[in-house]
């Protein structure tokens, strides 16, 4: 069995850039598919958007500098810590727990003038953040990233804790 304790830093960055992959991936092809994602859903991404590069860039770093990959680890780590946070707000707005934003929830943002009024009605539909509307095994796509990014901030905190050891 794999312990998760004895892995390089270079091998964690290297896994959690494959997860992070992976992970949008699935997104945008489930994108392509029809599925089109809330506002919620898009700010999801950025953690990925930012962390693939970085995870990258720490494996790169990995056999010259220490405290560069621990740095850029820790960094990762914020990042996918904060990711979760997000997914579990968003996922609480599915389950209506707390009310999400007004701009993907469908509450009404009054009109201050009739263009403003116009410029509302012309909207292509609004994908609202409170409904599911994709879901893999029972869960949403924002259940799944609460575990996805906790397991990627996991990984990238004992990836810097790794690199602490070889410095």
């Amino acid at each position: 069995m794999l312990k998760l304790a004895r892995l390089d830093a270079r091998t964690i960055a290297l896994v959690i850039a494959v997860i992070a992959f992976l992970t949008i991936g699935g997104a945008f092809i489930a994108q392509y598919l029809g599925y089109a994602p809330c506002e919620l859903c898009l700010k999801q991404r950025f953690a990925y958007y930012g962390g693939l590069p970085l995870a990258l860039a720490a494996a790169i770093a990995a056999g010259a500098n220490a405290r560069a990959t621990r740095f850029l680890l820790a960094i990762i780590a914020a990042v996918f810590a904060a990711n979760a946070a997000l997914a579990f707000y968003h996922s609480g707005v599915e389950f209506k727990w707390w009310p999400g934003p007004a701009d993907c929830t469908g509450a009404y943002q009054g009109a201050a003038s009739m263009s403003d009024f116009m410029k509302q009605l012309n909207n292509t539909r609004v994908v609202r953040c409170d409904e599911v509307s994709l879901r893999i095994f029972g869960f949403s796509l924002a259940n799944a990233n609460i575990f996805i990014s906790a397991a990627l901030a996991f990984l990238a905190a004992l990836g810097a804790r790794n690199a602490v050891k070889k410095a």
